[in-house]
């Protein structure tokens, strides 16, 4: 008699087993750099002024210029600093991010047009400054826009940091962009089906039924990105705008330009950003997962 396993005979266990696919380790982490901000204990700016005091007492820097004058001209220079360094990246930051998200919302919608020029076109640029160096865009922007325009026969000078915040803008458009589109086509299709059988327009089906599901979603990458360009306004230093980096090296230079001052002034910078970007990268993973799809 022949022996069928589970019929005949005892069927035998270690077959294998097909498991389940885990979708979360095979994607891409796009918020590798806020998960490591928010993963930092609360006392890192503690241990950032711990080695900014302990650094200028180093045998290596040689004169009579000591800790005390360091950090006492950093007191003197530290509202210049903030009111009129800090704050202007915050400025440049903001603006940049507002122009960046209204241009990068028309660009991800384009992406998902029903006509093939226009979504190849979206795809062009978007592509283009994403994948472009953000310091090779702001250089760009600063010598292929003119230094001033002339509007019904007056003069009107642009500020270099007007080019900044547009150079800035160029490549959190283009990303904007693509977490639009992504958030868009994350949408079941089902919804789509349900709302074209209520002989919704796709005009309506967008910004009534889709779009709105799309908020929560856009959310925590949005914030991700601003708090990446915050990080990233001191670029701007390089081409003579005068926010907080620029204007940290004039008080430098208006103190003799000792060595000592170099650990407090850019450690001081430092500081100022991560309490800036901190709350952010934390605000940015609540949210994620308070508004992550439960599969």
């Amino acid at each position: 008699m022949r022996r069928i396993p589970g019929v005949t005979v005892p069927a035998r266990g270690g077959m294998a087993v097909l498991k389940p696919f885990d979708v979360h380790r095979h994607v891409p982490d796009g918020y590798v750099m806020t998960r490591w901000l928010a993963s930092l204990p609360w006392w890192s700016p503690f241990l950032v002024l711990s080695v900014m005091a302990i650094w200028p007492q180093i045998p290596l820097a040689q004169g009579r210029y000591g800790t005390g004058e360091a950090f006492g001209a950093l007191w003197r220079w530290m509202p210049f600093l903030i009111k009129s360094g800090f704050l202007f990246n915050v400025l440049i930051s903001v603006l940049a991010m507002a122009i960046g998200t209204v241009a990068g919302a028309m660009l991800g919608l384009a992406q998902i047009s029903l006509y093939r020029p226009v979504r190849v076109f979206a795809w062009f640029f978007t592509q283009l400054f994403r994948n472009s160096p953000w310091l090779v865009l702001l250089f760009i922007v600063l010598l292929a826009f003119p230094f001033e325009v002339t509007l019904f026969g007056a003069s009107v000078r642009i500020p270099d940091w007007v080019k900044g915040v547009f150079g800035l803008s160029l490549p959190i458009m283009a990303n904007i962009s693509e977490v639009v589109r992504g958030a868009v086509l994350s949408v079941p299709s089902a919804q789509w089906e349900a709302a074209e059988s209520l002989a919704f327009t796709r005009r309506q089906v967008l910004w009534q039924v889709i779009l709105p599901q799309c908020y929560k979603r856009m959310l925590p990458p949005w914030m991700n990105w601003y708090a990446i360009l915050a990080m990233a306004t001191p670029l701007c230093s390089l081409l003579g705008i005068e926010e907080l980096i620029t204007l940290s090296r004039q008080a430098m230079e208006a103190e003799d330009n000792h060595p000592e001052l170099l650990v407090p002034f850019f450690g001081f910078a430092l500081l100022l950003f991560f309490i800036y970007c901190y709350p952010i990268a934390r605000w940015t993973i609540h949210l994620e997962r308070k508004f992550a799809v439960k599969l």
